[in-house]
Parts: C-alpha cells; sequence; structure tokens
C-alpha cells in the first residue's frame, strides 16, 4: 500500500514537471506560429500593394439578367420620367428596366414596352412621348392607359428611303439645341447609295421635315454630342475609309464617302453644290485643302490596335460623378467589346484630338453607350452578323466608377512645337523629364476608293525635351518632327506616379493632327 502511494506520488510529480516543461514550448511554439502569420499577411499586403493596377479596380463592370428566351440586342438607352430604363434591342422591341441602378439585377426587372418596330437604333424622351430612330423613319410612341405597353405610335418623319439591304442603318441622336434628331443613314451594301439619302447625315423637325445637313456617310456605327451639343458619329473602315473614326458632322459639309453625291440636287435647298470629287489615292489633309466642304475624321481609331468596329457614342457631362474625365467622349467597340475614351480640342476651327483605351472586358460587341447625371454608364451590344471578343450573343452592362482615380494621362494637346500631357494625378519628376520615359511614331492612311488602307508614310519623330510644370501634373513634350495629317502614337513607357511610383494604367495614346496651332 505505502509503495502504491510512494508510486502515485513519483508519477504525479513527474506529470507535473512535464506540465510545466511543455507548457513553456507550446506557448513558444505558439507565438512562432502567429509571428509566421503575421509575416505572411505583411507579405500578402506588401505583394497587395505592388500588384500592377487593373481597370477593374477603378470601374466595375455590372450585368443585367435579361428574362429567359429573350434575345436583348441592346442598341440604345433612354432615361423615363418614371425611373425606369428604356433599352432597345436591334431585334425590334424595346423593353423597360425598373430601378437599373440596383446592385443586384434579376429578369423581373424587365417588362416589354413595345415590339414590332424595324430595327431601334437610337430613343430620345420629349414631351411624354420615346422617339425612336428606326430603319425607315423617325416615330414616337407612348402608353396612354397606363398599363406599361406602348399603345399609341406616330410617324414623325420619314423623308428618307430604304431598298431592303441590311446594311441600310439608321442611327438616331438625341434632341439637339434646337429640339432636332439627327440621323445617320447607312449607304447601301455599306458601298453605295441605292436609296435617297443613302449615306447622308439628316435632321428630323419637331414639325415632321427632313432636313439633309451632311453627306459622305459611309456605315455608321453610333451617333452623339460632346458637351457643348455638337454632333459627332462613328464610321467604319471601308471605301474611302482607311480606318474607323470619330466625325464631326455639321451642316453644309462632307464627311468623306461620296457615294451618295447623287442626291445633292435633291438637297440643293439646303446644302448647296456638290463638292469636288476626293482624289482616290491621295491623304486626308491634302483633300481636306483641296475640298472646302470636306471634314476630315477628327479621331482616328488605329485599325487592330483601338479596335475594328467604332459604335456608340456618350459624354461624361457628370461633373466628376464618373471620375476625372470632365466633358470627354466615350466610344465603343462592336468588335473588340470595349469602350474608348476621347480627348478633343479645336484647332484652327475644327475638331482633332486623341483617342485612349478605357476600359476592355464587356460581354460582347458594345453597340449603344448612355451616360447617366449620377455617373452610370450603360452599355449593350450584340455580336450577331459581327463577331466580337465578348463571346456572349447580347449583353445589358452598367460601368460604375469606385471612387478611385486611375494614373492616366488625361488631355493630350496639341502644340506648336509638341504636345502638352495633362495628367489625371501629380508625376514623378525624374521619369516625366527624361526624354527616354517617351517613344513616338507616326503613320497615315490612304484616302482611296478601295476597302480600308494600311499604315503608311511611317515616321519617328525626335522627342528633345521634357518639362513637368510645378503643379507635376503637366508635361510640355517639345518634338522635331510633328507631322500634319498623321495619327501621332505616343508611348509613355517610363512614367511613374509621384504618389507610389505606380506606373500609368494605359501607356498609348493616338493623336490625329489634322491641323497645327
Amino acid at each position: 500500500m505505502q509503495r502504491s502511494i510512494k508510486t502515485a506520488r513519483k508519477r504525479a510529480a513527474a506529470t507535473l514537471a512535464s506540465t510545466l516543461w511543455i507548457a513553456p514550448l507550446a506557448l513558444a511554439m505558439s507565438a512562432s506560429h502567429a509571428l509566421a502569420q503575421d509575416t505572411k499577411s505583411t507579405a500578402e499586403s506588401e505583394a497587395a500593394a505592388t500588384k500592377p493596377a487593373t481597370e477593374a479596380d477603378f470601374y466595375t463592370i455590372a450585368s443585367f439578367q435579361v428574362p429567359e428566351g429573350v434575345e436583348l440586342e441592346a442598341t440604345s438607352f433612354q432615361m423615363m420620367p418614371d425611373g425606369k430604363m428604356a433599352v432597345a434591342s436591334r431585334r425590334g422591341e424595346i423593353w423597360m428596366i425598373t430601378d437599373p441602378f440596383s446592385k443586384e439585377f434579376t429578369a423581373k426587372q424587365f417588362k416589354r414596352f413595345a415590339h414590332g418596330l424595324h430595327e431601334p437604333l437610337g430613343m430620345a424622351f420629349k414631351d411624354g412621348w420615346l422617339y425612336v430612330t428606326q430603319r425607315p423613319d423617325v416615330s414616337r410612341i407612348r402608353d396612354t392607359d397606363g398599363d406599361g405597353e406602348a399603345d399609341e405610335f406616330e410617324v414623325v418623319t420619314d423623308g428618307w428611303q430604304i431598298t431592303g439591304d441590311y446594311h441600310e442603318y439608321a442611327f438616331g441622336s438625341k434632341f439637339d439645341k434646337e429640339g432636332n434628331i439627327w440621323v445617320v443613314l447607312c449607304l447601301t451594301g455599306s458601298f453605295g447609295s441605292d436609296a435617297l439619302y443613302r449615306g447622308w447625315a439628316v435632321r428630323a423637325t419637331a414639325d415632321g421635315n427632313t432636313i439633309p445637313t451632311t453627306s459622305g456617310i459611309r456605315s455608321p456605327g453610333g451617333i452623339g454630342m460632346n458637351a457643348a451639343g455638337d454632333v459627332f458619329y462613328t464610321d467604319n473602315q471601308g471605301p474611302w475609309n482607311g480606318t474607323c473614326g470619330l466625325k464631326h458632322l455639321s451642316p453644309g459639309k462632307f464627311v468623306g464617302h461620296p457615294g451618295g453625291f447623287k442626291w445633292y440636287e435633291q438637297a440643293a435647298q439646303y446644302m448647296g453644290k456638290k463638292p469636288t470629287e476626293p482624289k482616290d489615292g491621295s491623304r486626308f489633309v491634302i483633300e481636306a485643302d483641296r475640298i472646302p466642304e470636306y471634314e476630315p475624321a477628327a479621331i482616328l481609331f488605329p485599325y487592330g490596335k483601338m479596335g475594328q468596329s467604332a459604335a456608340g457614342i456618350t459624354c461624361d457631362t457628370t461633373g466628376g460623378k464618373f471620375g476625372p474625365f470632365k466633358n470627354q467622349v466615350f466610344v465603343g467597340d462592336q468588335t473588340f467589346s470595349t469602350v474608348m475614351r476621347c480627348y478633343m480640342e479645336k484647332v484652327q476651327g475644327h475638331y482633332q484630338g486623341a483617342c485612349f483605351p478605357f476600359r476592355e472586358g464587356l460581354d460582347c460587341g458594345v453597340v449603344g453607350l448612355e451616360m447617366q447625371p449620377n455617373g452610370a454608364m450603360f452599355v449593350g451590344g450584340t455580336n450577331r452578323g459581327w463577331g466580337s471578343r465578348g463571346t456572349k450573343s447580347f449583353c445589358v452592362q452598367r460601368l460604375d466608377w469606385t471612387g478611385k482615380t486611375p494614373f492616366e494621362v488625361l488631355e493630350m494637346k496639341a502644340q506648336k512645337n509638341g504636345f502638352e500631357l495633362v495628367f489625371t494625378e501629380p508625376v514623378d519628376k525624374k521619369t516625366a523629364e527624361n526624354v527616354a520615359s517617351y517613344e513616338m511614331k507616326t503613320f497615315t492612311y490612304i484616302y482611296q476608293g478601295s476597302y480600308g488602307s494600311p499604315e503608311v508614310d511611317p515616321t519617328t519623330p525626335t522627342i528633345t525635351s521634357a518639362k513637368l510644370s510645378d503643379d507635376g501634373k503637366r508635361v510640355q513634350l517639345v518634338i522635331d518632327g510633328l507631322q500634319r495629317g498623321h495619327v501621332h502614337h505616343l508611348v509613355s513607357k517610363g512614367i511613374v506616379s509621384a504618389k507610389d511610383k505606380s506606373p500609368l494604367l494605359h501607356r498609348d495614346a493616338y493623336y490625329t493632327l489634322n491641323y497645327m496651332p
């Protein structure tokens, strides 16, 4: 019995000693593990901090869930007085989206408002009517009994003709300052003009008249206005269009394709005499100097670099609710499924400027764009009949600014001896003033009746100096070898921000230098 007690005491003592020894070891191991975890977390945080920024960090994409069985090939948008968003489909329908700014999207938000239309490609609202630009006319529709479906349809104007060729698109604008809707009419087959005013821009007036306004349209992809209310449209590569471009529409002008010249006799009351025919194989600015009516593209979109099918147009008039790009124009591209950004200025009375990449990764080929006053950009599209990087057949999406400012070239302004770059944030002085931080090449396109053009007449200007402003946001580039009539491709490859040494979100800019300051 005594021996059993002694044995038990020894075992207890041994257990206690073991416990006293294990506890500090466990604490030490726990502390070591915690230290390892903290080190790992710090490393991950540092890695995240140094990870290059992406477009999604600044502009998110939200996708709407369209009702099952509906092919909603969104071509245009219009905000309604009751807070719904009207969205037109290339398949001849108009749908209303309830609560279009919500964070979650369900098919229940969609209700069909109208159907049986002929490929609507533009909408505007006025005095209780939804105005719709469709292939043969501008019509207006409304719901008179309040059941959420249009029941009254009226033709406003139909002063142009169609043949049935599927290329004969008609894109319509919002109302201009005089209350007109501008319509750009694609050529027949996108090559010739087999019906009245194919290849023209016309204005649909409030009293139902059609005013022929600008000739030279080829194959438009969208129409819209800048912050000043001036009207622009996108035209696509083909005959007399070496590449896609953004073109300014103004009364009496000719914008490049002579296929619709046959209608000048009918338009004489508004347009005067027919312009001189452009010379096949020339260059844009040579013909602009020779033909007073000719207005070359304000911005050329280099083919295969910035896109292949320029489309919808919208302007940031939100006063900063969409980020730092106040009053700049945004253009969609159907093939690349992207949205581009455009800075424009007036030089010698003509619009010209630069295009920049902005947002890629949309679900399908972009057609319609619509900026809202609260800073939401609605995007719609389709890939039916044309291929697109976005793989879906159609899409209704929304771009929202996250509140973070991307480090970008905000503006690229032409100077007598170079360009002034304006940045969204202060630039690191050492990299900003190092001419090795920049590369520039130029090229242009043949102005010809053949389909498209390769890049021709390449040059390599010399950047001789770069001077940073006191506020750190402006760089004056002095350049030897500017080329009038050329696209100037600037790559700001070595620029980093003053704040955190991060590179530009997008390094490439393409300035179309039609006129010298």
